[in-house]
């Protein structure tokens, strides 16, 4: 664990993967927390990956981070969606954060009594869209929030140049969305051949090349990668081990992620 007591680690996202499929919620998550995965993320954007997250966790839930977030216009719905993921989530949310921005300030008073209570144990607030950055960085800047969600991948790199500077300087731990860019990154995985200089860094695959590079910035907490295969859960998983790449290893990722994307 670093000073923000988060990471580095590899979770598990649940956005477009199981939804409502209870058989294979269970099945990723098994082999997720098997291989060593902690922290889930889901919300309530995601239909009902919410419920398939919390069944599916079941009995090891203690064992779970669970990160999730209130996508809600109101203060009444916000309210509505927690209590929904309470019975999810075996009354309490580890992270709860405010998708998108939506409607934050109306949100921050009663999230902070709820945290302040126990109920949940860090406030996030999270945004995909380079556009919302700055708005981003108003709500870091109220020292209210403790986790930050971002993309970031070697092809989405805004994030990486405005928020995680920031997150660094008020000690807000950084959550990376998206790290395989949306699947976009793994159409033309790299073959083993170009991967072979990364071996030493305990890189096996294209997609744990690209979770590492993330992982390998020091200011990065997590990454949450999404999958409906329980196989690629557990590969996904070691990728969240040292030794983290280094300035070279990072460019060599970053000129076969530029390959990838052609």
């Amino acid at each position: 664990m670093d000073e923000r007591g988060l990471g580095p680690v590899v979770g598990l996202g649940t956005w477009n993967t199981f939804g409502g499929d209870a058989r294979t919620a269970a099945a990723v998550v098994d082999a997720a927390l098997d291989a060593g995965t902690t922290l889930f993320d889901s919300s309530p954007m995601y239909g009902a990956a919410e419920r398939s997250l919390g069944a599916a966790l079941g009995g090891r839930r203690a064992g779970a981070t669970v990160a999730t977030k209130i996508w809600a216009t109101s203060v009444g719905e916000g309210r509505a969606q927690l209590e929904r993921q309470f019975a999810s989530y075996g009354g309490r949310v580890d992270i709860e954060q405010v998708h998108n921005l939506v409607a934050w300030r109306d949100h921050l008073d009663w999230l902070t009594e709820e945290r302040d209570a126990g109920r949940i144990g860090r406030l996030g607030v999270t945004h995909w869209q380079p556009a919302a950055f700055g708005e981003l960085e108003l709500a870091l800047r109220t020292g209210r929030f403790q986790t930050v969600q971002v993309p970031l991948n070697p092809l989405e790199r805004e994030g990486e140049q405005r928020l995680l500077p920031l997150a660094a300087e008020l000690g807000i731990a950084v959550i990376v969305m998206r790290p395989l860019g949306s699947g976009r990154l793994l159409r033309r995985p790299s073959p083993p051949a170009a991967l072979a200089p990364l071996a030493p860094y305990g890189v096996q695959t294209w997609p744990q090349a690209l979770l590492k590079w993330a992982l390998s910035d020091s200011r990065v907490d997590a990454v949450i990668p999404a999958t409906r295969r329980s196989a690629h859960a557990a590969e996904n998983a070691r990728a969240g081990e040292p030794p983290w790449l280094d300035a070279e290893a990072r460019r060599l990722v970053e000129r076969l992620a530029a390959d990838a994307a052609r």
